[in-house]
């Protein structure tokens, strides 16, 4: 029998940019006046509703572990755009990024948009000489976190615990089933048929969930994915955003990997069919109801 991870006392491992053990005036601001700090569109936090936000950025895994669940969070000193940049287009290169760009198939139709994209520009013409995608990509929560926050709010303490029923938990497989591959593929497809780079954002324990990919070098890569962690800094009691470590792979080779599916045994399926014929055949239908017998 596999081991069962043990939830820890909470899942919340940042509300409002700040781990609930940080009982400093700078996290008790930010808190009160539900803040972002990590460059939001605008000051405030607007995670799932503008009025009453969401404001959890991590969450805490029985192994320990801090899960973002927020995009935004990644934005934390904008190293993303800065190695995604060096990858696309190398050292000494004038770069820039913009958000939210508005992506067109050959039909004029809409393909979704990317998070950022990063370009390299001409200093004395600001013209635009070349581009490249990046996505980024938190995780998916099962479970109801917000009960859980809302109720920490009312009553903010560093040895808050939670009792509640339907405890969140991270929910790697919808991230990367529901929203990254999908995206890769459709909007990724674009990229690749334009021969531009492209950057995936996430953390290195989502990738982990993710089948092994085949790896190239630096130079024959399409995407690079670019591995996070949040690690604790002691001095200030914050999580800082780390990248960890970069992953090259040609586009091709690595979305055929990931949706190809392992396919179980076989013997196992035709087991359950038959359990399943056996009991249609053995139990006897219900007779459909006539007329006659209403009346």
């Amino acid at each position: 029998m596999a081991k069962r991870t043990k939830h820890p006392e909470h899942p919340l491992a940042e509300v409002f940019g700040f781990p609930i053990q940080n009982e400093s005036k700078r996290a008790e601001h930010f808190r009160k006046n539900k803040l972002c700090p990590y460059g939001n569109i605008v000051p405030n936090c607007t995670k799932d509703k503008v009025e009453a936000p969401l404001g959890v950025c991590s969450v805490l895994c029985g192994d320990d572990s801090k899960v973002i669940t927020c995009p935004v969070r990644f934005r934390e000193d904008w190293i993303i755009v800065e190695n995604a940049a060096l990858f696309a287009f190398g050292e000494n290169a004038d770069w820039s990024s913009l958000s939210e760009i508005k992506l067109l198939d050959s039909d004029n139709q809409s393909a979704g948009n990317i998070d950022y994209v990063v370009v390299r520009y001409d200093r004395a013409t600001g013209k635009i000489l070349d581009f490249a995608s990046v996505e980024v990509q938190g995780v998916y929560i099962s479970g109801n976190l917000r009960n859980c926050f809302e109720d920490y709010m009312r009553h903010p303490s560093p040895t808050y615990c939670w009792n509640g029923r339907n405890f969140p938990h991270p929910d790697f497989l919808s991230s990367s089933r529901k929203r990254l591959i999908p995206q890769m593929l459709y909007k990724g497809g674009i990229f690749k048929a334009w021969g531009k780079k492209q950057c995936v954002v996430i953390q290195e324990s989502f990738y982990e969930t993710l089948p092994e990919l085949p790896i190239v070098s630096k130079e024959e890569a399409d995407i690079a994915w670019f591995l996070y962690d949040l690690i604790l800094d002691e001095n200030d009691n914050q999580y800082h955003l780390t990248l960890v470590r970069t992953v090259y792979t040609e586009f091709s080779q690595a979305l055929t990997r990931i949706i190809t599916p392992k396919p179980g045994n076989i013997d196992n399926f035709v087991e359950l069919l038959q359990e399943k014929f056996d009991e249609r055949h053995t139990t006897s239908p219900e007779k459909p109801k006539t007329i006659l017998d209403i009346l």
